[in-house]
C-alpha cells in the first residue's frame, strides 16, 4: 500500500484541449505496470473538451453538476452525478458542462504500448455544442 499526500496543484486546462475555463486535479496512479491515468476535471458553465479519442477507451464518472457528452454522429446526451460514460477505443467524442451549470467528473484512461492515452482533434464549435438538449 502507498498513500500519496495531496501535493499536486490544480492546473488550468489547456486552451488547445478545452473551450472555456476548466481545471484539473491529477490523481496519482500506481507505478508500472499500471497504465492508468486519472484526473478530477472541473468544468465551468459552457466549457467543454475538444473532440478527441483514446486508444484504449475512456470512462468518465460525474460527481457534481450537470454535463453534456456526445460521440460523433450521435445526439448530445445530458449527464448527471452518479452517471458514468464509457467511450469505446477510437470513438471520437467530447464532454463538458451544460451551458448554465458547473460539472465535475473523474476521467480515467489507460496508456497504450507507446504511452499514448489521448489524441486531440478540433474544438467543438458553438453550433455543435448548442444542439444540446435542455439540461
Amino acid at each position: 500500500m502507498k498513500v500519496t499526500p495531496s501535493t499536486n496543484p490544480t492546473v488550468k486546462g489547456s486552451a488547445d484541449w478545452f473551450t472555456g475555463d476548466t481545471y484539473v486535479d491529477m490523481i496519482p496512479a500506481g507505478p508500472a505496470p499500471s497504465r492508468l491515468g486519472a484526473g478530477n476535471v472541473h468544468f465551468t458553465p459552457g466549457s467543454r473538451t475538444a473532440w478527441h479519442t483514446h486508444p484504449l477507451g475512456q470512462t468518465i464518472f460525474v460527481t457534481e453538476g450537470v454535463g453534456l457528452c456526445q460521440r460523433e454522429g450521435d445526439p448530445v446526451v445530458v449527464i448527471r452525478p452518479g452517471d458514468s460514460v464509457f467511450f469505446e477505443p477510437g470513438e471520437n467524442h467530447w464532454h463538458g458542462a451544460a451551458p448554465n451549470r458547473f460539472m465535475v467528473h473523474i476521467a480515467m484512461v489507460e496508456n497504450d504500448d507507446e504511452g499514448i492515452n489521448t489524441t486531440w482533434g478540433e474544438h467543438v464549435t458553438d453550433e455543435q455544442y448548442n444542439t444540446a438538449p435542455t439540461a
